[in-house]
């Protein structure tokens, strides 16, 4: 018998299964080639690495989502690549196999430190950066420090920051990365290169998530594809967790990923309900029109993206108008039905629809009774698209036809060829007719006139008139005669004012009156009597 005990194999670890990773995460771009959307970028890092002009600093700023920390990881092990060999330099491909490539797509290189500044705002979390940014890299090329949402850093942080960032070590480099540009000091900004990642096309975005769907094993239509595309709003990222949803919710369904599975799923207005509702409003059927609102809202969809979607359809519209390409996103039938309206609505009308339903966007999203406020928006579209358009109503009535609903009045006369004023009189006659009755007591009792030569009007300083009378008589005169005028004062003596020159008539009047031998012997026989002027005449009212 044996003296040894055999227990076997010792017992293996149990093997666990691989936690999920969501599709941002695992489609994180790791090369520059699957940075999609940003070429103008690509290709000025890529010129930069090749002549060894390599900036110290860049800032990297764009909407949420379109790779701004990516691309940073990427710069990094871009200058910190070594080859599969250990003897490459920079480069704007890198191996992805090397050390340094897979230390820093896996976030544990020592020498490349990520710092969040929404969670590390303060001095002494920028203190600590500077005092490590003494020392070389351990093991890379460069050490670099990559800092998202810089802008949250505190203003102590960043005059802390300054002079490091001006005149780093040679080994060092910052990459910024921000959705907020405009909160990042001057000062930062000028030390840095600066690269603005742009919102990615959706239709770059229905490609790549095609790819996607491909290497996921899962299926999806092409339109499903373009709504979560517009969804995702230039955001690759948002557009692959609306995907992730989306398969998820195709995966209990037991089908693909389908237009109508999206649209429920985001609470995205149906295609064809919005065309139908666009076609009931210029149609002027507002019953209809409420009722297709109202189906839309029994339905789940929000009315603030009903209007949205008239929104687009109008703008739709427009863009066939003026000639642009189809948009091959869009459905046959939906192109079909946007050019049989660009031939029938005129520019005016789809500039009025579009300024109607955006209003009403607007008054739907603060409003207390969403669904009440965007249907008296639709009825206001309706009530609108019944009216003539301006350009043609004015053709029609200059041929002599009166539209329905227009009430005709009599032609006015035809104006005078000039509407000058012939003499200072007559600027004052003017200033009557158009009751700008205070202005005309200044102008009568103070104005003294040194020259009138139309659009010209010189004042006398002698008897000088306040900045605001000018302001006001040049501006009645403008909207009176469509002439820009110039009204100004000078150092001249100029002519008697209204006030004056009616009271010297009224004196001449009576010395002549006085030197006429009947009224002479009447003063001499009542001395006390006084010489007074009639009162004009008062006219009849019949």
């Amino acid at each position: 018998m044996s003296d040894s005990l055999d227990l076997g194999a010792p017992p293996q670890p149990v093997a666990h299964a691989q936690p999920y990773r969501v599709l941002a995460r695992k489609y994180r771009p790791q090369t520059f080639d699957a940075l999609i959307g940003q070429d103008a970028m690509v290709q000025t890092l890529g010129n930069a690495i090749k002549r060894d002009r390599i900036a110290h600093a860049f800032l990297l700023t764009g909407v949420r989502g379109v790779g701004k920390t990516s691309t940073a990881r990427l710069i990094a092990k871009a200058l910190n690549c070594i080859g599969p060999d250990g003897s490459g330099g920079p480069t704007i491909d890198p191996c992805g196999v090397c050390e340094p490539c897979r230390a820093i797509a896996e976030g544990r290189h020592i020498d490349v430190v990520e710092m969040d500044a929404a969670s590390h705002t303060g001095i002494d979390d920028v203190r600590e950066i500077i005092e490590a940014s003494r020392y070389s890299a351990v093991s890379a090329r460069y050490k670099i420090y990559i800092i998202d949402e810089v802008h949250m850093l505190s203003k102590a942080a960043f005059n802390g920051l300054l002079k490091t960032l001006e005149e780093p070590p040679a080994h060092v480099k910052f990459l910024f990365a921000t959705t907020e540009v405009n909160k990042v000091p001057v000062t930062v900004l000028s030390r840095c290169q600066r690269f603005d990642l742009r919102r990615i096309p959706a239709t770059l975005l229905a490609e790549h998530f095609g790819r996607v769907v491909a290497a996921e094993g899962a299926e999806a239509d092409p339109e499903a594809l373009a709504l979560i595309a517009r969804a995702a709003e230039g955001s690759a990222r948002d557009g692959l967790s609306i995907l992730d949803q989306a398969i998820a919710h195709a995966d209990l369904e037991g089908g693909g990923v389908r237009a109508e599975a999206v649209r429920e799923m985001l609470g995205l207005s149906d295609r064809n309900a919005v065309r139908d509702l666009l076609a009931l409003v210029l149609a002027a059927d507002a019953p209809g029109a409420l009722a297709a609102l109202r189906r839309q809202y029994d339905l789940g969809v929000d009315p603030l993206g009903v209007l949205r979607a008239l929104l687009e359809a109008v703008h739709g519209v427009t863009q066939v108008k003026v000639g642009a390409a189809d948009d091959m996103a869009q459905p046959a039938e939906e192109r079909a039905a946007y050019r049989e309206w660009a031939g029938r609505l005129s520019f005016p009308a789809l500039h009025r629809l579009w300024q109607l339903f955006l209003k009403g966007h607007e008054e739907v999203g603060r409003a207390a009774l969403p669904i009440e406020t965007a249907e008296m928006a639709i009825l206001r579209a309706i009530h609108a698209s019944t009216l003539p358009d301006p350009g043609e109503l004015a053709r029609r009535i200059a041929g002599g036809e009166v539209p329905a609903g227009i009430v005709a009045t009599p032609a006015a006369p035809p104006e005078p060829e000039s509407r000058v004023p012939a003499d200072f009189t007559g600027v004052l006659a003017l200033l009557d007719a158009s009751h700008k009755l205070e202005l005309l007591a200044r102008l009568r009792r103070n104005a003294s006139l040194v020259r009138y030569a139309p659009p010209e009007m010189v004042f006398s300083g002698t008897r000088p008139l306040s900045a605001d009378t000018l302001t006001e008589l040049g501006a009645v005169l403008r909207e009176a005669t469509g002439m820009a005028w110039k009204i100004a004062m000078a150092d001249l003596p100029g002519a008697p004012t209204m006030v004056e020159a009616e009271q010297d008539l009224v004196q001449a009047r009576h010395d002549a009156a006085r030197a006429h031998p009947i009224v002479a012997a009447a003063f001499d026989a009542f001395p006390t009597a006084e010489l007074v002027d009639p009162k004009p005449a008062q006219r009849s009212v019949t």
